[in-house]
């Protein structure tokens, strides 16, 4: 609150005491007594009480606007509930995507609504209380006098602080018109139950009529957000904005395709009115995917890990936020409570970063667990000793165990391919690692690849001599102080065995492969079996399906050359990398007819050129072996979206809520951010870069000031339970209790103060009480019109409040009264006086702002906020000057110096 706001009220107070001959007795509050004396004051006396009675003021809206901020915190986590959808594309696939509980509209008009305005509303309801039931001055013009400066000086800054060139505009201009339309009708209405149908008296059913337009309101904005009832009938206008996304214009004229793919999909949408959510979560998920791609672009060498912590950051930053958020922000800041980007994005960091010490040690790890190391052994006939390595892991290492081993035939048999073995390992103190030994029999027969298996069993505990002290059969054994044993697989161990007197069969080891697109490179696998000798080439030619070479992979052809006793080579392809969030094609790859590389060649050639008769039996041998072609000579090559890329998204947009920036999930967590000094921003445009920087920025001397002259108030509502509790209803109902008690002092100091320096209530809530409960939500919206890309958090919801403020705060208050009048066999009487008279003239100027915004959507300007400099500051320039007008005006009407305006708002 400036200095010069007190000086030009005491001003204003010393003209009106000497204008009227009379004094102004103070009366008793609801809570605060009178300062005794009141007659014979110097005027010393009334400059000091009027500077303590402001100073108080001043502490009390910080109070107040510290326990909203718990207030606002518990309603975003209410609203900001989400539940999964299930949605059936044209194709027939199923499509989950998440979405709000709450309608953003509702949440607006009722639970942030109130949240914003709990001050103005629960100061008119306990006046009402505090005075008997009767009407006072007080509630009433601090409900008119903030919806003012909310219309007028708040838009006025908005307008202002856009960057010269850039604009905001209004993206649900349908609920702009109706929040618009019963705001203005709210002070109409006000205005007709005071001075014409019942003048001067408030009847039990105008009441509750006020009380009853405020779920009118809010059914109305419903019906125009979800396009119910008419909405459904009128022509709706459909097109695809700049990344592809599949929009409904408002309010204005656009073509839109008739024929090919954009057509049938507009037809299908129109048709089918597809629910608005969904498309806000397809807008959004491709917002994400687009600042993924430019991450990577950026960031080439860096994990997905780390780009998915900068795209939550950005997401972060740049994402849709909600009036709490902005409130919140504000309200941190003016309170030296620091960044709350900042210490969100923070808290994700260490949210991300896994200590292990806190890991606790599974109970499998005390456990032996004995394994074949590698299960899997593929050898040529011609390797002769074959060495088999099983290790030993976990539990006390110098425990000693015992393990049985035996050979068992598969395709291959003993005695003719193998030598059988069977035995038993011992692992000795300290040693983790033992092998076993078994012979190939090499032939000169032309085979199949065959196998057989070695497996393991009787693991047992051991002496250190190697005599066993126990046994198990497989399963878990556990006898107090004995250690747990288990064969984990691979506990049997397969030998495949390759013959080396063919040339070999060649084929693909998958027929049908899946891959992601950011594999890069991938190396499909050629196989050689049956066989082993000689050096082969074999040709291979990638083929085109639904994936095309030059855009979803890189046409390749050749050889690969198989040196003798190899039986693995790769076909390396280059995968392009789109990053598509969902992407579905197919290629193929082919192999050609294998052919010796060595001096084998020719001799197959020759004896492939004579006539079978005339062939030997050995030249019929040498023939069979040489190189073929087997089953499998073709790879289908799917190429999918980046699993890793599309999970990253789907994290980002499941994750987009942003009530976790302004939770607290324990009363601890809220004594530490209580106490502790953090730094506050210059400005509120780069909260994540600066949040991203390697060094934390350091409390500066204003951070201190405000910090320890807040640190009372931080600290006893750091008592209001944790917003994660109970879904944040606790936290809710303890808030607005704090915020009424404080709210209760407030009016009393409020009325005591006026009552001071001789400014009549009326003067006093539209000059003081308020500008200090609207001014973290002139923060908010500031903040708010800079970051957002929208205006509808900054502009469209002050309409909606407004005509909130008069319905709830107005008619709650009225409606009790009105009642307890009736009860009492008397009538509610409200002086119309002054507060006819400044809704009358809010009304007239309240028309001229809302038609300036329209104006200023003009293709000239674009949008309600920004625009070229010269008209923005006109703009705001002429909001202000409504303001002024307002202020003095009512001012003066109050002290009567308006004689006709007088008259026309008591008659």
């Amino acid at each position: 609150m400036p200095p010069a706001l007190l000086l030009l009220l005491l001003l204003m107070a010393a003209v009106t005491a000497r204008a009227d001959n009379t004094t102004q007795r103070c009366v008793p509050g609801l809570l605060l007594p009178v300062w005794e004396p009141q007659h014979s004051l110097s005027t010393g006396d009334v400059l000091a009480r009027a500077l303590v009675y402001f100073l108080s003021l001043i502490y009390l809206f910080i109070g107040v606007s510290i326990v909203a901020d718990r207030f606002m915190a518990s309603i975003e986590v209410i609203t900001s509930k989400e539940k999964e959808v299930t949605v059936k594309k044209a194709n027939g696939e199923t499509q989950i995507v998440v979405v709000r509980v709450w309608n953003e509209t509702v949440a607006n008009l009722t639970l942030m609504a109130l949240g914003s305005s709990a001050p103005e509303i629960l100061l008119s309801i306990i006046e009402i209380y505090a005075k008997n039931f009767d009407a006072g001055a007080l509630g009433p013009g601090t409900i008119v006098g903030s919806a003012a400066f909310n219309l007028f000086v708040i838009i006025a800054i908005c307008v202002y602080v856009i960057p010269d060139g850039e604009v905001r505009k209004i993206k649900h201009l349908r609920v702009f018109f109706v929040t618009a339309t019963w705001s203005i009708f709210a002070y109409v209405w006000l205005y007709l139950i005071l001075a014409v149908i019942t003048p001067g008296v408030v009847d039990v059913w105008e009441a509750l009529l006020t009380l009853l337009f405020f779920p009118a309101t809010v059914t109305t904005a419903y019906i125009a957000d979800r396009r119910m009832l008419f909405y459904k009938y009128m022509k709706k206008d459909y097109r695809v904005n700049k990344r592809g996304v599949i929009v409904e214009s408002e309010g204005l004229e656009l073509s839109r395709p008739s024929h090919g793919p954009l057509g049938g999909e507009l037809k299908q949408l129109d048709e089918e009115q597809v629910d608005e959510a969904v498309r806000e979560f397809e807008e959004n998920r491709r917002e994400y995917i687009r600042i993924l791609r430019k991450l990577r672009q950026l960031h080439p060498s860096l994990e997905m890990e780390q780009l998915e912590l900068m795209a939550r950051e950005e997401v972060l930053n740049r994402g849709p936020k909600s009036r709490a958020f902005y409130r919140i922000q504000a309200t941190r800041k003016l309170t030296g409570g620091g960044n709350l980007m900042r210490r969100a994005l923070q808290a994700e960091r260490r949210a991300s970063t896994v200590d292990l010490d806190d890991v606790k040690m599974d109970d499998s790890q005390h456990a032996i667990h004995v394994f074949f190391d590698p299960g899997h052994y593929t050898v040529m006939e011609s390797v002769g000793e074959l060495a088999l390595t099983v290790r030993r892991e976990g539990g006390d290492p110098n425990q000693c165990v015992l393990v049985d081993y035996r050979t068992e035939d598969g395709s291959a048999s003993a005695g003719s391919d193998y030598v059988a073995v069977a035995g038993t390992l011992f692992f000795g103190p300290g040693e983790s690692v033992q092998t076993i030994g078994v012979s190939v029999i090499d032939d000169d027969l032309f085979e199949e690849d065959e196998h057989f298996y070695v497996k393991l069993s009787g693991l047992r505990l051991a002496s250190r001599d190697g005599a066993p002290v126990g046994q198990t059969n497989g399963s878990a054994v556990r006898r107090h102080s004995v250690p747990e044993l288990r064969l984990v697989a691979p506990f049997v161990a397969t030998v495949m065995i390759l013959d080396d007197d063919h040339g070999g069969v060649f084929s693909v080891a998958e027929k049908d492969v899946e891959i992601v697109e950011s594999v890069g490179t991938y190396s499909l696998r050629v196989c050689r079996w049956s066989g082993a000798r000689g050096r082969v080439a074999v040709p291979y030619v990638t083929l085109e399906g639904t994936a095309k070479p030059g855009k979803d992979y890189e046409h390749c052809q050749g050889e690969v050359v198989f040196e003798n006793n190899e039986t693995e080579q790769y076909i390396n392809i280059p995968i392009i990398e789109e990053d598509s969030y969902e992407k579905d094609v197919l290629f193929y790859v082919e192999l050609g007819e294998p052919r010796f590389l060595s001096a084998d060649a020719g001799a197959v050639l020759d004896l492939q050129r004579r006539p079978a008769a005339e062939l030997t039996d050995q030249q019929r041998v040498a023939l069979l072996g040489r190189p073929r072609l087997g089953d499998a000579v073709r790879a289908q090559i799917r190429v999918k979206e980046s699993k890793e890329f599309k999970n990253t998204v789907d994290k980002l947009v499941q994750r987009a809520n942003a009530s976790f920036l302004v939770s607290t999930s324990s009363w601890k967590e809220q004594f530490i951010e209580a106490v502790t000094v953090s730094a506050g921003d210059d400005d509120g445009g780069d909260e994540a870069k600066e949040a991203g920087a390697a060094g934390a920025r350091m409390p500066g001397c204003a951070d201190y000031v405000l910090h320890f002259i807040t640190v009372f108030w931080k600290v006893l509502f750091a008592f209001v339970p944790p917003t994660d509790v109970l879904h944040g209803y606790p936290c809710f109902l303890v808030s607005i209790v704090g915020i009424g008690l404080l709210t209760a002092v407030i009016g009393d100091l409020a009325s005591h103060f006026g009552c001071t320096i001789h400014l009549r209530d009326g003067v006093t809530a539209i000059s003081i009480v308020a500008l200090g409960t609207s001014v973290p939500d002139t923060f908010a919206s500031k903040v708010a019109a800079v970051q957002d890309r929208y205006a509808d958090a900054s502009v469209g919801n002050v309409t909606g409040s407004n005509g909130v403020n008069v319905f709830l705060g107005i008619g709650v208050a009225w409606t009790l009264a009105a009642v307890v009048h009736w009860w009492r066999d008397s009538a509610f009487e409200v002086d119309p006086g002054n507060l006819a008279f400044s809704v009358t003239l809010y009304c007239c100027e309240a028309a001229l702002a809302i038609g300036l915004m329209l104006l200023r959507r003009h293709p000239r300007v674009g949008g309600e906020l920004g625009g070229p400099r010269a008209i923005k500051a006109a703009s705001s320039l002429f909001l202000l000057l409504l303001w002024l007008v307002y202020v003095v005006m009512s001012a003066l009407e109050a002290y009567d110096c308006l004689p006709l305006a007088g008259a026309a708002g008591g008659s």
